[in-house]
């Protein structure tokens, strides 16, 4: 049975100030929720108030990237060993934004996924088509290479160790939001493509997270999807009573 994870990215957002109140306000909120998991990626400036404002509560603190060595001359980077040190568990990692906006490719997200796994962090592995890629037709291809190349190395022997979140690009930020037919259909695909990969029992509990603008009108449909198991909210996790209710999906 996957427990479903509801993830907040804060993204480029919250001095600390503003991050500790909504880290509580999230903390207080969440604190009913008994049958669901629910993480916040702060910036990293608020990485470390956060997270004492979180201590004794249910929520999950995570980064919003992550290097693959644990020290040394990478100017601008943050190492695994650093985010845990101030309690992160968590670590998303290829974000359209990063993939897209920075230029991280395939293999550079597949270095931060093993330096994740290897000092003991989840990552949170993002992938998604453009709408141009979409509208080819070439989706199911586009998800396979970051899928595979992505996870080059990377061994499973525990659902519990890794997240996927799929985030068609074309509706992160945009308003539009991908059916449930076509959520599911790309789950249920990436599923099939991990129990390929690993061991088939292991696939089948893996968690994979929607993210592309889900908000209170939409998370109830595409949480009743029988491979959505998540979601990793934007905007509306910027928003206490829009968040609070995106974790409550019924």
């Amino acid at each position: 049975m996957r427990t479903p994870l509801i993830a907040g990215n804060w993204k480029m957002h919250m001095t600390v100030n503003e991050a500790v109140e909504l880290a509580g306000a999230v903390a207080r909120l969440s604190s009913d929720a008994r049958d669901r998991e629910v993480m916040i990626a702060p910036p990293y400036t608020a990485l470390f108030e956060v997270a004492r404002a979180l201590e004794g509560s249910n929520v999950l603190l995570s980064s919003q990237n992550v290097c693959w060595e644990e020290k040394g001359a990478f100017t601008g980077e943050i190492s695994p060993v650093m985010l845990k040190d101030i309690g992160c568990s968590m670590a998303i990692i290829g974000h359209s934004e990063r993939r897209h906006v920075f230029g991280e490719d395939n293999k550079m997200v597949n270095k931060r996924i093993l330096g994740a796994q290897k000092f003991g962090m989840v990552p949170v592995f993002c992938i998604g088509e453009t709408l141009d890629e979409r509208e080819a037709g070439h989706t199911f291809k586009v998800l396979e290479s970051q899928v595979r190349e992505g996870l080059v190395g990377v061994e499973i022997s525990d659902p519990a160790t890794i997240v996927v979140a799929y985030e068609p690009v074309w509706a992160i930020g945009t308003g539009k939001t991908a059916t449930v037919v076509q959520a599911q259909e790309v789950h249920a695909f990436v599923r099939e493509l991990l129990a390929g990969m690993y061991q088939k029992n292991v696939a089948s509990e893996i968690r994979i997270l929607y993210g592309g603008s889900v908000n209170p009108e939409n998370v109830d449909a595409l949480m009743s999807e029988e491979d959505v198991d998540g979601a990793l909210v934007g905007g509306a996790a910027l928003k206490p009573e829009l968040f609070d209710r995106i974790i409550h999906f019924q």
